[in-house]
C-alpha cells in the first residue's frame, strides 16, 4: 500500500474517532454520569459519618482538605468530553494503521467488513478481556495508595491479550493451508481463550476490594455503563471508519480493476 494511501487512511481513522468519541461522551455522560454522582455522594456520606465519629482531630484535619483543582461539574462535562475525544483520536489513529496491514492479509474482505472484524477485535483485546480480569470501579471507591497498582496490572492485561491475539492471528494463518480456514480459525480462538485463561489465573487479583457498605446495584450500573460506552465507541468507529476507508480506496481498487481487464483481455492481431 503507498504511503499516500497509508496517511490518508491515517487522517480518516482519526476523523473518525473524533466522531467515535463524540458518540461515546453522549452515553458516558447519559449513562454513566449518574452512577460516578452517586458513587461520590456515597463516598462523601461514608467520609462526613466518619468524621462525626473520629472525634476532634479528625474534623480538624477535614478541615484542612485542599478544595478540588477542578469542580465536578468541569470533570463532567469539558474534562469527560477531552479524555474521550482525546481516546478517541488516539485510537483511531493506531487502529487506522493496523487496518492498513490488515487488509487483504486476513481474507478477502472489503474495507468495511475489515474494519467491522478490525473493531471488534479491538474490543475484545483491547478492554473486555482486560476487564473481565480488572473490572472497573466507580470513582472515590477503594484506597487511593493502590491506584499506581491497579493501572500498572490493567495494562500489563491489555499488553498480554494484545498479543496473544497477534499470536493467535499467526497461527492461524499458518494452520488454515492444513486444516482449512475454519477448522483454523476455530482452533486459533481456542487458544486464544486458554492461554488468556492461563493469564488471568497468574496475574495477582484486585486486591483493592468494594466497602460491603457499598450499594451492589450501583456497582453494577456503573460497570455496565463502562462496557456500553466501549462497546458504542468501537462499533461506531468500525462503521464510521469502513465507510470513510471504502471511499478512500474505491479509486485505488477500480484503478487495479481496470488494469486487470486490460490484462486480461485478448490481443487482436491484424488478418
Amino acid at each position: 500500500m503507498h504511503a499516500s494511501t497509508v496517511r490518508t487512511l491515517l487522517v480518516r481513522g482519526m476523523i473518525a474517532g473524533v466522531l467515535a468519541g463524540l458518540c461515546a461522551f453522549a452515553l458516558a455522560y447519559v449513562a454513566g454520569e449518574p452512577s460516578v454522582r452517586a458513587s461520590i455522594a456515597q463516598e462523601e456520606a461514608h467520609s462526613a459519618s466518619a468524621h462525626q465519629h473520629g472525634g476532634e482531630a479528625t474534623q480538624q484535619g477535614a478541615e484542612e482538605e485542599e478544595e478540588e483543582l477542578v469542580s465536578r461539574p468541569v470533570q463532567s462535562t469539558f474534562g469527560l468530553a477531552t479524555g474521550v475525544l482525546v481516546y478517541g483520536v488516539a485510537l483511531g489513529g493506531i487502529a487506522s494503521l493496523v487496518f492498513a496491514g490488515c487488509l487483504g492479509r486476513i481474507g478477502r474482505f472489503g474495507p468495511r467488513v475489515t474494519a467491522a472484524l478490525l473493531a471488534g477485535a479491538a474490543f475484545a483485546t483491547v478492554y473486555l478481556v482486560p476487564f473481565l480480569k480488572y473490572p472497573a470501579n466507580p470513582p472515590a471507591v477503594g484506597d487511593p495508595d493502590t491506584i499506581g497498582k491497579r493501572t500498572t496490572l490493567f495494562f500489563l492485561m491489555i499488553v498480554l491479550s494484545v498479543l496473544l491475539a497477534v499470536v493467535a492471528v499467526i497461527a492461524g494463518r499458518r494452520l488454515a493451508p492444513r486444516l482449512g480456514n475454519w477448522n483454523a480459525a476455530v482452533a486459533a480462538g481456542g487458544g486464544y481463550v486458554v492461554a488468556v485463561v492461563v493469564a488471568c489465573l497468574v496475574l495477582p487479583a484486585n486486591t483493592d476490594a468494594i466497602p460491603a457498605t457499598f450499594p451492589a446495584a450501583l456497582l453494577w450500573e456503573f460497570r455496565l455503563a463502562s462496557i456500553a460506552v466501549q462497546a458504542l465507541l468501537w462499533t461506531a468507529f468500525g462503521l464510521i471508519f469502513g465507510a470513510l476507508a471504502e471511499r478512500a480506496l474505491r479509486p485505488r481498487r477500480q484503478a487495479a480493476a481496470v488494469a486487470a481487464d486490460s490484462t486480461a483481455a485478448p490481443v487482436r492481431t491484424a488478418g
